[in-house]
C-alpha cells in the first residue's frame, strides 16, 4: 500500500473561476481547479514551464480581478478532452496583495464550513 504525504499547508477550497495567464507570447484563458492562501491550481490549454513565474488575473464572479504572480511548481497532462490538450498546473504565489490574500482565506474557510455542513447533514440522513 502506498502512504502519500501531504505537503500543503493551507486548506484548499474546490473552486472554478476564470483565469488569464500572462506569458511571453500572449494570454492564455483557463480556470481555477482550487485555491488556497498560498496559491492554486489551474486548468488551461497550453502547458507552462516549470518553475517559471507568470502573471495570473483571477475573476472572480461580482468582483474586481485580483492580480497575482505565480510560479509553476507542477504540471500536468489531464487528459480531459479527447485531444489531450487540457492542462493542470499548481501555482504558488510569489507576489499576492494581503487584502486579495484575504479574499482567499474568506473563500477557503466559507467553502470548508458548507463542506462541513453538508457532511453533518449526510451523517444525520444515515442515521435516521
Amino acid at each position: 500500500m502506498a502512504i502519500t504525504i501531504e505537503r500543503r499547508k493551507h486548506t484548499r477550497g474546490e473552486i472554478r473561476w476564470p483565469v488569464t495567464v500572462s506569458a511571453d507570447h500572449g494570454n492564455i484563458e483557463g480556470e481555477t481547479i482550487n485555491i488556497s492562501v498560498d496559491g492554486l491550481s489551474i486548468r488551461c490549454d497550453e502547458p507552462l514551464m516549470i518553475n517559471e513565474v507568470f502573471r495570473i488575473a483571477i475573476l472572480p464572479p461580482d468582483r474586481q480581478a485580483i492580480g497575482v504572480s505565480g510560479k509553476v511548481i507542477w504540471s500536468d497532462l489531464y487528459g480531459i478532452d479527447p485531444n489531450d490538450t487540457a492542462v493542470g498546473l499548481g501555482l504558488c504565489f510569489v507576489r499576492i496583495s494581503d487584502e486579495d490574500r484575504k479574499v482567499f482565506e474568506d473563500v477557503v474557510a466559507a467553502l470548508d464550513a458548507n463542506n462541513e455542513m453538508i457532511e453533518e447533514n449526510r451523517s444525520k440522513a444515515v442515521l435516521q
